[in-house]
C-alpha cells in the first residue's frame, strides 16, 4: 500500500482490485442481462423504452445487414449520430459483425468530418438524416461506400412521431432525399426480421472503437478500445459506486454524448455493468428537456458537466421550482473544475451527492474519482478507482516518480488494464502517449499523502510571463470565488513586453455588473502579481465543446486573429 496511499481511504466495501476479470466481450455483458431479464428496460428515449431483449434482436438484425452488406471483422463502422436508439442498436450491431464501431461528432464541420472519416478509415457510415447532407458533401473524399440513414422519428411513440412529421421534421432539416445506393435504418431492420444471431466469432481482446480525442493539440486522433477495455471500464465504475447504486434498480440520465469516451465507455458500460436503464437526451444544451426527462423518468444516476448544473441551477423551472430533481442520488461531474458554491447547491437541490472524476479519451475511462461517502477535499480529481494506478513523473525526467505532497508537481501517469491501444495507424503519435505500458497525460499535478490528485494544469497550457510559471487553473479558480463570476476562462496570450501575458474571460451572474479594475483588485488578494490577469473580458458565453468543456484554444484563437 506505501505506493497506493489512495487504497486506505476507499469507501467501506470498495475492493482494491476487480482481478482476475471474465473474459468478456460487451455483447457478452449485454447477453448475460438478456438471458436474466429480457424484458427489463434497456433503452427509454421521449416514451419509447426497447428492453435487453428488444435491442439484442434489433442489433443481431443490424449485424446481418452490415454483413450482407460486405462488412468483414475489423472494419469500421461511422456512427455519425446523437444520442438516439439507432446509435445503440448500430453499436451493437457492429460489434456482433465483428467491427469496429468509430464514433463521430455530427456537429464536426465539414472539414473535421472529412478528417474524422479518412483517420478511420471507415467504409460504412450510419448517419442520423440531419447530418445526412453533410456526410454525403464530403464522401466522395473518404473512403465511404455505403450510408445509411436514421431518422429520429423512427423511435418516437406515435402522437409525438405524427406531431414531429408534420411541424419539425422538414422545417428542421430531419427530412431527405435518399440518394441512390443509400439505405434507410428501418427498412434494413425490416428486411433481416428474425435472422438470428450473426455467425462471426468476436473475443475480448478485439479493437471494439473508436473515440476521437479532443484535438486540442490539432485535429482530432483516433483512439482504438478493446472489447474487454470497455467492459472493464463498466465494472470498475459499478464497483466504486457500489454502496449507492444497485443492480437493476438505476437510471441513467444520458444526456452527455456518446460518440464521446464520458458517456461512451462511461456511463453506457456502467449500464451495462450494473443491469441498468439508460435514458438518451438528444441535446444535452436543451436545459428544460434535460430537468423534464429526469423528473418523467425518475432518473437516479445524473453524469454531467459543470457548465450543466450550472445552467439548471440558474434556469426559471428552477427558480421557480416548477421541476422536482429529486429521484436523483447520484451525480458524477468531468471535463472541468466544479465550484464548491455548484456542487453545494446541486446537493441541497435535488438531496443527491456529487463526485468529481477524471479520464481521458486515451485512458478508456480509467479514472480518478472522489469517495462517494468518504472525505470531499475541494480542488481534488479524488483518487484512482479500483486497478487503475497513478504516479507523479518528474517533467525533465519522466523515469523519476516524485514524492507526495503540493509542492512535488509534475505530469499524471497512469497504469491501468483498458487503456486504448493505440491511435489507429499512427504509430509515432502513440509512442509519445503510451510508454512500457504507461500513459502519460499531459496534465500537471500531485498528490497528497491521502492519495488523492489535484491537477494543476495541462503541461501544454502553462503560461510564461517574464519567465514565471502560471497555470490557468489556479487563476482561474480564484477568479470563480468572486460572487459575480459564473464562468470563467483563463489563458496566455502573446505580449511583446513579458513574452506572454495572463488574460480571462469572464460571464458574469445575471442581474450583475463589474469592472476589470474590480475583478483584477480581487484577485490581488489571493495571487502573486505575476498570475493577475492583465486583461479581462466580459462576455455573454464562452466557447464549449459538446460536453461543455471550455475551449481555451478558441479564446486564444480570436484573440490572435484580432490583433493581425
Amino acid at each position: 500500500m506505501d505506493n497506493k496511499p489512495w487504497l486506505k481511504n476507499y469507501d467501506k466495501g470498495v475492493p482494491a482490485t476487480l482481478q482476475p476479470y471474465l473474459q468478456q466481450t460487451i455483447v457478452d455483458v449485454m447477453r448475460e442481462t438478456v438471458s436474466q431479464r429480457p424484458d427489463h428496460m434497456m433503452l427509454y428515449f421521449k416514451g419509447t423504452k426497447l428492453s435487453y431483449g428488444q435491442l439484442d434482436q434489433l442489433s443481431d438484425q443490424f449485424a446481418n445487414a452490415l454483413i450482407a452488406m460486405g462488412v468483414k471483422k475489423g472494419d469500421r463502422v461511422a456512427l455519425v449520430m446523437p444520442n438516439i436508439p439507432q446509435f445503440v442498436v448500430a453499436e451493437f450491431g457492429a460489434w456482433k459483425a465483428g467491427a469496429i464501431a468509430a464514433c463521430i461528432n455530427p456537429l464536426y464541420t465539414e472539414y473535421e468530418m472529412e478528417h474524422a472519416l479518412n483517420e478511420c478509415g471507415a467504409e460504412t457510415a450510419v448517419v442520423m438524416t440531419l447530418f445526412y447532407d453533410k456526410v454525403k458533401r464530403v464522401q466522395a473524399k473518404t473512403k465511404v461506400k455505403r450510408v445509411i440513414a436514421a431518422n429520429i422519428r423512427e423511435y418516437l411513440p406515435f402522437i409525438v412521431r405524427l406531431l414531429f412529421t408534420l411541424v419539425k421534421e422538414k422545417k428542421d432539416g430531419h427530412r431527405i432525399v435518399l440518394q441512390q445506393g443509400d439505405f434507410w435504418f428501418q427498412d434494413l431492420l425490416k428486411q433481416y426480421k428474425g435472422s438470428g444471431r450473426p455467425k462471426v466469432t468476436i473475443s475480448p481482446s478485439d479493437n471494439a472503437i473508436i473515440l476521437f480525442t479532443g484535438g486540442t493539440t490539432g485535429l482530432s486522433k483516433a483512439a482504438v478500445g478493446s472489447h474487454e477495455a470497455l467492459v472493464i471500464s463498466g465494472k470498475q465504475i459499478f464497483a466504486w459506486f457500489q454502496n449507492i447504486l444497485k443492480e437493476y434498480n438505476e437510471i441513467f440520465l444520458t444526456a452527455l454524448p456518446l460518440f464521446h469516451v464520458f458517456a461512451n465507455a462511461g456511463v453506457q458500460m456502467a449500464v451495462l455493468a450494473s443491469r441498468g436503464s439508460m435514458v438518451l437526451v438528444p441535446n444535452a444544451r436543451d436545459i428544460p428537456d434535460v430537468m423534464k426527462t429526469i423528473e418523467k423518468t425518475k432518473a437516479t444516476f445524473f453524469p454531467s458537466v459543470p457548465t450543466m448544473f450550472n445552467a439548471m441551477l440558474n434556469h426559471p423551472l428552477v427558480t421557480e421550482g416548477k421541476v422536482d430533481l429529486r429521484s436523483i442520488k447520484l451525480c458524477i461531474s468531468g471535463a472541468s473544475a466544479l465550484l464548491q458554491d455548484t456542487k453545494e447547491s446541486f446537493e441541497r437541490l435535488t438531496g443527491s451527492r456529487i463526485v468529481e472524476g477524471y479520464a481521458l479519451t486515451e485512458s478508456m475511462m480509467a479514472i480518478c474519482c472522489t469517495p462517494v461517502e468518504g472525505k470531499y477535499k475541494l480542488g481534488s480529481i479524488g483518487m484512482p478507482v479500483p486497478d487503475v494506478f497513478v504516479r507523479i513523473a518528474d517533467v525533465e525526467d519522466d523515469n523519476k516518480t516524485l514524492p507526495l505532497g503540493e509542492g512535488h508537481v509534475g505530469e499524471l501517469v497512469l497504469r491501468a488494464p483498458q487503456l486504448m491501444l493505440g491511435y489507429w495507424q499512427r504509430p509515432e503519435a502513440t509512442a509519445e502517449m503510451l510508454k512500457n505500458g504507461e500513459l502519460f497525460t499531459g496534465d500537471l499535478g500531485y498528490m497528497d499523502e491521502d492519495g488523492y490528485l489535484f491537477i494543476v494544469d495541462r503541461k501544454k497550457d502553462v503560461v510564461k510571463v517574464s519567465g514565471f510559471q502560471v497555470w490557468p487553473r489556479e487563476v482561474e479558480e480564484v477568479l470563480a470565488m468572486h460572487p459575480k463570476v459564473m464562468e470563467v476562462a483563463v489563458a496566455g496570450i502573446p505580449d511583446p513586453r513579458t513574452t506572454e501575458a495572463v488574460k480571462a474571460w469572464i460571464v458574469l451572474r445575471p442581474g450583475v455588473a463589474a469592472t476589470a479594475d474590480e475583478i483584477q483588485t480581487f484577485c490581488k488578494e489571493k495571487l502573486t502579481g505575476y498570475k493577475v490577469p492583465r486583461f479581462v473580458e466580459f462576455r455573454s458565453e464562452l466557447p464549449k465543446s459538446t460536453v461543455g468543456k471550455v475551449l481555451r484554444r478558441e479564446l486564444v484563437k480570436e484573440e490572435l486573429e484580432k490583433s493581425k
